[in-house]
């Protein structure tokens, strides 16, 4: 069955399709997002916690080196 942009079922005839998307656009239904999922929630809460101990000095460590991976001798030619 084809989904939306958030992954949410849609009718798999192309005229319900396009009544379902014109209820949408009309404000006659409304299309509520999929709740994220817990490694997602749990995830940014994680990086959130790196970003707030992580020192000057070490970011930019890092952006040294993927600045020197991404920008290095080796690229494609």
């Amino acid at each position: 069955m084809p989904k939306g942009p958030r992954g949410k079922k849609r009718p798999a005839d192309v005229i319900g399709n396009a009544v379902k998307v014109m209820r949408i656009a009309t404000g006659e239904e409304e299309e509520v997002p999929p709740p994220r999922s817990a490694a997602a929630e749990l995830g940014s809460k994680g990086g959130k916690a790196r970003a707030a101990t992580m020192t000057p000095e070490r970011r930019k460590e890092i952006a040294e080196k993927a600045a020197a991976k991404r920008w290095g001798a080796k690229r494609g030619t």
